[in-house]
């Protein structure tokens, strides 16, 4: 427990000084693609989130998830990857091949749908060569292009935001 404890701060050290010479990087295009990274330990509503995604234009097909800590092994129609504090290292680098292909993807949105800091989280979120990237507003700013500022229990919120948002930049 400690080691761990031990772990996240040597890795939130590691990112913070790596989010020093953070690029910002343009998309011009449309939404398409969407990957998922959510928390299930504050988070159990994740088959609803996909859901709201869904009825707002985007494919099940196009959709991915990416679950820390997820205890169960429902099928939610799309490719899930699961997320384990295992899979990374005291050098914040993610040592699992199936996570470092989701990470690899050139998603179109990277929703990073948790409002804790974990380090995993973040290095995943940081790493992740999506071109747009959203989370909420209570992670830190770097890491994202667009911040919204809600809690994690109103999803029906946060995605009527990041729709209405993704329509006035022009990305769906």
């Amino acid at each position: 427990m400690f080691l761990n404890y031990l772990k996240g701060f040597s890795v939130k050290k590691i990112l913070k000084n790596s989010l020093l010479n953070v690029k910002n990087s343009s998309f011009s295009g449309n939404v398409k693609t969407v990957g998922l990274v959510i928390d299930e330990s504050y988070f159990a509503n994740t088959q609803l989130l996909i859901e709201e995604f869904i009825a707002n234009g985007i494919a099940k097909e196009n959709i991915e998830l990416l679950v820390y800590k997820s205890k169960s092994n429902v099928n939610f129609g799309i490719t899930v990857t699961k997320l384990e504090s295992s899979h990374l290292n005291w050098k914040a680098q993610i040592k699992n091949g199936v996570v470092n292909d989701f990470i690899a993807k050139d998603f179109d949105l990277l929703v990073s749908y948790y409002d804790v800091q974990k380090a995993i989280l973040l290095v995943v979120t940081h790493e992740s060569k999506a071109k747009f990237k959203v989370g909420f507003s209570t992670i830190d700013k770097r890491l994202n292009n667009f911040m919204i500022g809600t809690n994690l229990e109103n999803y029906k919120v946060f995605v009527q935001e990041l729709f209405k948002y993704l329509k006035i930049l022009n990305k769906i």
